[in-house]
């Protein structure tokens, strides 16, 4: 009986790494919904190089405004259906509750990392996570998922942790992956 394939992922923060984060007074949000999303420069190709070296795409995404009441779930999942649409997304894991509800998915936990492993088995060690705030590379190094912080410098503090590598868009980060995959 034969080991089956190494399955890898690169989990992807959603707002400030798939599409382009509201920021205002230094701090990032999420658009109000479709209509207003917008990709982040090159994320289309980028992504694409990644699916073609057999990486599974999943997003994983703290989306506290439910919890407030201050964002509707058919916005959020609209623009997960535009995403979808532009996008090579595999999966979408998603944390609908704020910080006073102490639950196990809110990143900086690892909570969305590991249901996604378990529901695809998913080798954490051979897999990413690009993100863009310092919740996102904590909840990588809980994980054991090597990290790459996409540096914005938003008016907040950073990682707890120094991540595997500090890059300033998408593209950059995917080149980063690329220059670590050995030969195949």
């Amino acid at each position: 009986m034969g080991v089956g394939p190494v399955i890898r992922a690169v989990f992807l923060d959603r707002d400030g790494v798939l599409n382009q984060a509201v920021v205002r007074e230094g701090k990032p949000y999420p658009p109000s919904d479709a209509s207003a999303m917008r990709l982040t420069d090159g994320a289309g190709a980028a992504l694409a190089r990644l699916k073609a070296l057999g990486y599974l795409l999943i997003v994983v995404t703290n989306q506290p405004d439910l919890a407030r009441g201050t964002q509707l779930a058919a916005n959020m999942e609209g623009i997960h259906e535009s995403l979808r649409q532009q996008l090579p997304l595999d999966a979408f894991f998603v944390c609908p509750h704020d910080g006073p509800d102490h639950c196990a998915c809110r990143k900086p936990k690892p909570g969305l990392i590991q249901q996604a492993q378990a529901e695809y088995g998913i080798e954490l060690a051979s897999s990413y996570l690009i993100g863009d705030r310092w919740r996102d590379i904590d909840a990588a190094r809980a994980a054991a998922v090597r990290s790459i912080w996409i540096d914005y410098g938003y008016a907040e503090r950073g990682p707890s942790a120094a991540p595997a590598a500090t890059v300033k868009s998408l593209p950059e980060a995917v080149d980063w992956i690329v220059s670590q995959e050995g030969p195949r």
